[in-house]
């Protein structure tokens, strides 16, 4: 059967439900799967926990989940672009979880590895260790972080081939290559997809047995979540 669907909303046919879990590749906007995003906004539905490095912003990126109420949970490491997403936190209408960014990639990596806790010094002595096993190893004293398993992952690869290997393009990166290793079910969506045999074995990220759909990525705006410029200097008189 093709891994390679003619839609976003066809690739999660089926694969959605109410109050699942789902891991989304992406560092702020940068590599999100935008499409896979929009069709699980229009499917509708709801009780969503996500697990992200962070939410997006207003109206980009996964703030489209917030806005239309589907979340009820984050596990993230930053929410601070979001202002809806703060604004229902504090209405006490969205749970959060907050994990330091090195913890989370790796809590998702072990998903992806079948290690179902590890220990780490991050966050020791702080509120992330809060009712968490401590244990020492060699006089250091290291907090139990437990992996993380999703119903459906998403993630966004610039080349992908119909068997679903898929290779990422630079800082796009980020996120995706663990968090597409951590869904039961894995949903790719790529900006350019290849017959298989066409991508240099080296240079796939990450192989296909862990992707179960693939969707071709629309030609797209790739928005930049904050943009810093220096002021142009002006040219020195001759």
């Amino acid at each position: 059967m093709s891994k390679l669907k003619s839609g976003a909303a066809d690739a999660l046919h089926g694969v959605l439900r109410d109050g699942m879990t789902l891991a989304v590749g992406g560092f702020g906007l940068s590599g999100i799967p935008a499409d896979l995003i929009e069709a699980v906004r229009d499917s509708g539905v709801r009780g969503l926990t996500v697990v992200s490095n962070n939410m997006g912003v207003d109206g980009k990126g996964l703030g489209i989940l917030i806005e239309a109420g589907q979340v009820r949970k984050v596990i993230a490491s930053y929410v601070g672009e979001n202002k809806l997403f703060a604004e229902q936190y504090l209405a006490g209408l969205l749970e959060v979880e907050f994990t330091p960014q090195g913890t989370l990639a790796e809590r998702l990596r072990a998903g992806g590895s079948g290690i179902p806790a590890f220990y780490t010094k991050t966050g020791v002595g702080t509120l992330v260790a809060e009712g968490k096993p401590l244990a020492e190893f060699d006089g250091e004293t290291y907090v139990q972080e437990r992996a993380i398993r999703a119903d459906v992952a998403l993630v966004h690869a610039h080349t992908a081939d119909t068997d679903g290997n898929l290779i990422y393009r630079y800082t796009a990166r980020n996120f995706n290559p663990v968090v597409a290793t951590a869904g039961a079910v894995t949903v790719a969506e790529a900006e350019v997809i290849v017959d298989p045999g066409a991508l240099d074995p080296n240079h796939i990220v990450t192989p296909g047995v862990y992707v179960q759909h693939l969707v071709q990525a629309s030609n797209r705006t790739k928005d930049i979540e904050q943009r810093t410029v220096r002021p142009r200097l002006e040219p020195l008189p001759a």
